[in-house]
């Protein structure tokens, strides 16, 4: 299959802990777009983005599973080192930081996000951040200043908190990172624009991957589990009823696992 013009890439995960990684990534990417932004609106948004980060780690123990899976990656890695064709220089590097990022963690006190989760000026937006309009000057007037000081100081300021939780945002990059790039896309064909496939019982799939080409006007609605997963390719002409396409949709497919 030729190379995709402008495309358009869906993932799904397959289990809760690359669903959490998948999230924590995703407001990583807001908040590092709104943070050099100088609106006041953008930097409401990468205050968001940060509160809503504060919120997941403090769910659960995110630091013992992350260590986890670094763990279950570095052994899988090591399990393929003797495997011809293996860019061994690429994967000792990736073993370093694999080996790196456990020991940080490993020597993490604290819970992470916890410095942030006890700052009370952040704390006072996060309480009214669920209320419609609820971070308005007359609700928030500590913040409201804080909107209205000099664009650099309010970098600065985010910075700051973002380096409270910068060792969740670098492991969370290299965990995907290994994942993402575990395979390769293959071309599928979709009869009418539905395609199932079974997976391996003895290799947990974590990610499935569907490009399309963004012109193709279709959009991927992906469902699964360990056992097997479904697409199905829908028309985006009716945005109330969108339907299945009735075509032969050909894509690109990738199934990630370590």
């Amino acid at each position: 299959m030729p190379e995709l013009q402008n495309p358009l890439l869906f993932e799904h995960p397959l289990n809760e802990r690359t669903r959490t990684l998948l999230r924590i990534s995703h407001l990583f990417e807001q908040f590092e777009y709104h943070l050099p932004a100088s609106s006041h609106w953008q930097s409401r948004a990468a205050v968001q983005a940060l509160l809503d980060i504060v919120s997941i780690l403090g769910r659960a123990d995110i630091k013992q599973e992350l260590i986890k899976q670094l763990e279950q990656q570095k052994q899988s890695l090591e399990r393929i080192a003797d495997n011809p064709g293996v860019d061994q220089i690429r994967l000792r590097q990736v073993l370093e930081d694999i080996s790196r990022m456990s020991e940080r963690l490993f020597n993490t006190t604290s819970q992470l996000g916890n410095s942030l989760r006890k700052n009370e000026f952040l704390n006072s937006i996060a309480q009214r951040a669920p209320i419609p309009g609820g971070s308005f000057e007359f609700d928030l007037p500590q913040f409201h200043y804080w909107l209205n000081l000099p664009h650099t100081e309010r970098v600065m300021q985010l910075d700051d908190w973002r380096h409270e939780i910068s060792l969740v945002q670098e492991t969370t990059d290299l965990l995907l990172g290994i994942l993402r790039n575990s395979n390769v896309f293959r071309s599928r064909n979709a009869s009418e624009g539905f395609f199932q496939q079974s997976l391996d019982r003895n290799r947990q799939v974590d990610l499935i991957q569907v490009m399309l080409p963004a012109e193709s006007f279709l959009y991927a609605e992906i469902s699964g589990n360990k056992h097997r997963f479904c697409i199905r390719f829908m028309e985006s002409t009716q945005w109330e009823q969108p339907e299945q396409t009735g075509q032969e949709v050909t894509f690109k497919l990738k199934t990630c696992a370590i």
